[in-house]
């Protein structure tokens, strides 16, 4: 049972309204339309997947919105254990007035018409926002977006760096960049005057952080102007067919000048460390990637050594590295912890990785939690798991074990739940 004390901590987080460090939200299209939009988040077809429905049912391209969510609810049945489903039920009573604790053959064809009915209204975007306390969200932004047609302080732009670190071999993304930035890329020196193009661009546009994320294997080091030149050459002559040393020496030195923009701008920089992509290429859309544990931060420790004055909020996908994440931010004034990324994002999980972090990491340098949304209806539902969970452990470690009076276990959480978002990513 939860204690009243939990319960009063609890209420009073719950009543921080939230900034949100990281979604994936497209802000011209920030909130659902049917409920195909939030049973089509990835987790809901990759556990459907896993539970023995085809992926050829669930990605049928000739089906309706309708027809989709009537298959995915017969293949969610075994997945009502799962903490995802409890933030699925979470969004259908909040949001649509759903009295029920499952889905099923019996009401969710109902609930499909009258949530879709709530949706449709011009204002969706701006009432869930509001419902759920929420004042902005970060966004995940491709290079060469153009950050127009939305309030960039509401939805707060954030330049995502992945393509041009380990993509730039293909062709397509060679002219995205250079359709972007207006600066044919030949040499070196223009594609690092084409990388301060994008910086200015987004940092005008009220962008607040740079991020990417990065491979297990991935260990940047600083590579030497005509290095970069020979591996350039190569690139633009044999693009993702030229030799590995070549595309590595060439990545290395883009996330080493992503850095060096970084100090320039004034841009934490998020590193999102750990993940393998495509470990099984059957599998549904953005359910084919898993963690590996073969990864260690020492692989960071010249970038970090290299950018004192950057600071770098850092995500790793798997448990087993939170020890040594905190290590990190115990040790270096520039790490900061960030957030319980993806396959960390359980309950379970989560509260023994936040308790290590609050007893061991300055306060100031937490980044309690981010929801990694794609429609907005899934950060509050998110956000509550993450509260009750630090109310918990709140409770047990400072007020119970350490004496801590309520109102100064509130304060600390309150600093990470939302004040070190403001002051890490310099928001007023």
């Amino acid at each position: 049972m939860t204690s009243e004390l939990r319960q009063r901590i609890y209420q009073q987080l719950a009543s921080v309204e939230l900034i949100d460090p990281h979604t994936h939200i497209n802000p011209l299209d920030a909130g659902s339309h049917t409920l195909v939009d939030i049973l089509g988040y990835h987790y809901y077809t990759e556990l459907a997947h896993s539970a023995g429905m085809p992926r050829e049912q669930i990605e049928d391209p000739a089906i309706s919105a309708k027809e989709k969510v009537g298959r995915l609810i017969e293949g969610i049945g075994p997945i009502d254990n799962t903490i995802q489903y409890s933030w699925l039920i979470d969004i259908c009573q909040r949001f649509f007035g759903f009295e029920g604790d499952r889905l099923d053959a019996s009401n969710w064809e109902a609930l499909f018409d009258s949530s879709e009915a709530q949706m449709a209204d011009a204002g969706w975007s701006d009432e869930v926002l509001r419902r759920s306390n929420v004042k902005s969200v970060f966004l995940t932004n491709d290079f060469d977006d153009p950050l127009a047609g939305f309030d960039t302080a509401k939805y707060v732009p954030c330049l995502r760096t992945d393509d041009l670190v380990f993509h730039l071999g293909k062709p397509e993304v060679r002219q995205r960049l250079e359709a972007a930035t207006k600066v044919s890329v030949g040499s070196w020196t223009e594609l690092r005057e084409a990388i301060g193009v994008l910086f200015e661009h987004f940092t005008t546009n009220n962008a607040r952080a740079c991020a990417i994320s990065i491979p297990p294997s991935f260990a940047p080091e600083p590579v030497s102007d005509g290095r970069v030149e020979t591996a350039l050459d190569a690139v633009l002559k044999d693009g993702v067919n030229a030799d590995e040393s070549h595309l590595r020496a060439l990545s290395h030195r883009i996330f080493w000048t992503l850095a060096e923009m970084c100090d320039q701008y004034e841009l934490p920089f998020d590193l999102m460390i750990g993940v393998n992509r495509g470990v099984y290429p059957t599998g549904v859309f953005q359910g084919q990637d898993l963690y590996d544990s073969r990864v260690s931060l020492i692989q960071y420790q010249q970038l970090l050594n290299a950018f004192p004055r950057v600071t770098f909020p850092i995500s790793v996908l798997a448990s087993v590295t939170n020890q040594e994440l905190a290590s990190y931010a115990w040790i270096f004034p520039n790490v900061v912890t960030n957030g319980h990324w993806w396959y960390s994002n359980t309950p379970s999980i989560i509260e023994r990785d936040a308790a290590h972090r609050l007893e061991a990491v300055p306060r100031t340098k937490q980044i309690g939690y981010y929801s990694d949304a794609y429609k907005l209806e899934f950060v509050a539902p998110k956000f509550d798991m993450y509260r009750k969970i630090l109310a918990k452990v709140l409770e047990q470690y400072y007020v119970i074990d350490r004496s801590w009076s309520e109102e100064r276990a509130v304060e600390f959480g309150t600093q990470v739940l939302r004040g070190n978002v403001e002051t890490t990513f310099k928001i007023s």
